[in-house]
């Protein structure tokens, strides 16, 4: 996503055809003006030394161990037959490596603290602010008892009642980055937002900007999703990018399902998982979530109580809940796509 910068001059006409989403990853990153660079959104959370640990060693041999068995799983580059295959090299990156990040937030967090600006725009404020209206309205109608087909724009709401209905939605954005999302997030109403990411300098950078806007009750913390040392279950997680990135890690395949057996863990029965991709659509977003839901069927994990068993054995972890249907798309290869995709999962 950061591998090509494009200036004013260069930067591409949503109205035009774009390349296949498995591209989008190098064009989806949006740069600030030279006038104002006061938008940001959120980094992505990775891990680069992962055998750095001693938990990782058996959580490689476990991941290996289901990837060989699991026959129906593709990695990020192989999920759509009709495209070309890219190149395993162009899909690896410096965004997957740690030191990239902390040098990154480095300069970020001092050029804060020398100018005031905030960083840069990662899949763009406008996006940024359709997944925060989008989620809101989401989480009312699932407050309210509605299990919806469609949510594609924010519906009125008197501040009354989106406090009433959002106060009791306690938020996790994983990768939070500079933190603005969940900055987003408050305006809209909700109130226990906690923000992680593994480069402390982004944490920083966040909590800054948090007691610099008004946001001094937003929580951050450095905690790397693969490696969670969370306890606490949320009812609503957020991911902007952190999949994505996850992917172009050398071990991506490995490292994604990694990824989707520690966020199990920390999405509440009930709750939701939010992702939002510049790289894969919202079908292969809801085919890599089948394909965990058949390993944890295949290989369950030990559960702590006889409810969980029952639980375990009837019900998949996710299920497809809905996605934003209101961004721009476009045709290409006789199919239609978009730049983004916004998709939300249940926890059962």
């Amino acid at each position: 996503m950061a591998g090509i910068r494009f200036s004013q001059e260069e930067s591409p006409d949503p109205t035009q055809q774009h390349p296949p989403p498995q591209q989008q990853l190098q064009t989806g990153r949006e740069v600030a003006s030279d006038d104002e660079r006061s938008v940001a959104a959120d980094s992505w959370s990775i891990k680069s030394d992962y055998g750095s640990t001693l938990d990782d060693e058996q959580r490689h041999a476990d991941a290996a161990e289901a990837l060989s068995s699991a026959s129906n799983f593709r990695a990020a580059s192989d999920y759509s037959s009709d495209k070309d295959e890219p190149d395993a090299d162009a899909m690896t990156s410096m965004l997957g490596l740690q030191s990239y990040w902390d040098g990154a937030y480095a300069d970020e967090l001092a050029n804060f603290r020398e100018h005031g600006h905030v960083g840069e725009i990662w899949f763009g404020a406008d996006v940024m602010d359709t997944v925060a209206s989008w989620t809101k309205s989401l989480c009312i109608d699932l407050s309210q008892g509605h299990m919806l087909n469609h949510v594609d724009e924010a519906k009125p709401e008197p501040v009354e009642q989106d406090d009433k209905y959002l106060s009791c939605w306690s938020v996790l954005d994983i990768g939070t980055g500079n933190g603005l999302l969940l900055q987003e997030l408050a305006k809209q109403g909700f109130i226990d937002l906690t923000g992680t990411d593994y480069s402390e300098g982004a944490t920083d950078l966040a909590r800054s900007l948090a007691n610099r806007d008004g946001f001094s009750n937003i929580k951050f913390l450095v905690d790397d999703i693969l490696q969670t040392k969370l306890e606490r279950r949320f009812q609503l997680v957020m991911d902007k990018g952190t999949l994505d990135a996850i992917g172009l890690h050398p071990d991506g395949p490995i490292k994604r399902m990694m990824y989707w057996a520690s966020v199990s863990k920390l999405v509440a029965p009930g709750g939701v998982l939010v992702i939002t991709s510049c790289n894969h659509t919202k079908d292969e977003l809801v085919q890599e979530v089948e394909n965990f839901n058949q390993r944890n069927i295949s290989m369950p994990q030990e559960p702590n109580t006889i409810e969980d068993q029952e639980a375990q054995r009837n019900r998949p972890p996710f299920q497809y809940l809905n996605h934003v249907r209101s961004y721009p798309t476009f045709m290409f290869g006789g199919s239609l796509g978009s730049r983004i995709a916004t998709v939300a999962f249940l926890r059962n």
